[in-house]
C-alpha cells in the first residue's frame, strides 16, 4: 500500500526577532524545515534555497521508476546542491556572506521514511504514546552530552547551546547522513526548528500531543512557546501517514512563501 504524508503546520516569527528567517515545505511525500541564520536578511535567504531546492528535486524523488538505492544517492546529493547554491548568492551578494541554514527534510516511501538532517532542526516520531526523537542535533551542546560533561537539562540554559557544528553555509565542509526508518500508516511525525526545541522539552511536547488534534496541535504548542518568551523564529510540521490518494496540498512555509 502507498503511503504519503498529510501534514498540519504554522511558521511564526516569535516574540523577539523581528523577521522570520525559517521556511518549510509541505507535500504529499516529502516535507521539510529549514531554520535560516545570518545577518542582513540573509538567513531567511538561505533557508529558502534549501526549501526551494527541495521543492524543484520532489518530482525526482517521487518517480516511481528510479530505484531505491538511486533514489536515495538523490536525496543525499540535494544537501551539496544546496551548499552550492549558497555559496553562488554569497558571491553575487557579498552583503550575505556568512548566511547558513538548518535543514531536515522527510520523504516517504511504500514502507519507509528517508530523513536528511544537517543542523538542529528535528524530526520526532510518535506512535504509540511515544515520542521519539529521530534526528541527531549538530550541536556543540550535543557533543558535550555524548561526552558526558553536560546533561539535556543543562542545555537549555547554557549560553552556547546555539552553536551549530554542521550547517549549510557554502563552505563544502557538511557531512550529510540520511537514515531510513520503516513506517506504517497512523504513524505521526513533527519536523520543527528549534524555535520549538530549544523552548520546550521532549516531555512538554509530548504531552501537548496528547492532550490536542489538528491544528489545535499547533496552535497549542505555539502559544506554549510564546509563553515562555519565544525568542526565535517557530516552524512546525504536523504529518499523519495516511494511504496515498488523501488530498494532500503542496506549499512552502515562512521565508520561502515571502
Amino acid at each position: 500500500m502507498a503511503l504519503a504524508f498529510h501534514s498540519l503546520s504554522i511558521s511564526d516569527v516569535g516574540l523577539v526577532r523581528n523577521g522570520n528567517e525559517d521556511s518549510g515545505l509541505v507535500s504529499p511525500l516529502l516535507i521539510a524545515v529549514a531554520d535560516g541564520m545570518g545577518g542582513h536578511a540573509a538567513g531567511e535567504v538561505a533557508s529558502k534555497i534549501a526549501v526551494r531546492t527541495l521543492q524543484e528535486l520532489a518530482p525526482v524523488l517521487n518517480d516511481a521508476t528510479i530505484d531505491e538505492d538511486s533514489r536515495q544517492d538523490i536525496l543525499l546529493g540535494v544537501s551539496y546542491q544546496i551548499d552550492s547554491a549558497i555559496l553562488s548568492e554569497s558571491d553575487l551578494h557579498p552583503e550575505y556572506s556568512g548566511m547558513g541554514t538548518t535543514l531536515t527534510a522527510l520523504h516517504i516511501n511504500e514502507k519507509t521514511v528517508e530523513l536528511l538532517h544537517i543542523g538542529d532542526s528535528r524530526c520526532y516520531h510518535y506512535a504509540d504514546g511515544e515520542l521519539q526523537q529521530l534526528s541527531y542535533d549538530h550541536t556543540v551542546m550535543q557533543e558535550l552530552i555524548d561526552q558526558g560533561r553536560l546533561t539535556p537539562e543543562e542545555v537549555h540554559t547554557h549560553p552556547q547551546r546555539s552553536i551549530l557544528t554542521q550547517v549549510l553555509m557554502g563552505d563544502s565542509g557538511i557531512d550529510p547522513v540520511l537514515m531510513v526508518y520503516p513506517v506504517k500508516k497512523g504513524d505521526f511525525f513533527l519536523l520543527c526548528s528549534d524555535g520549538l526545541s530549544s523552548v520546550l522539552s521532549d516531555r512538554e511536547i509530548k504531552e501537548i500531543i496528547e492532550s490536542n488534534e489538528g491544528q489545535d496541535l499547533l496552535t497549542a504548542l505555539l502559544v506554549a512557546t510564546k509563553s515562555a518568551g519565544a525568542p526565535d523564529n517557530v516552524t512546525i510540521i504536523w504529518a499523519e501517514v495516511v494511504s496515498e490518494g488523501v488530498q494532500a496540498p503542496t506549499y512552502l512555509l515562512g521565508a520561502a512563501n515571502e
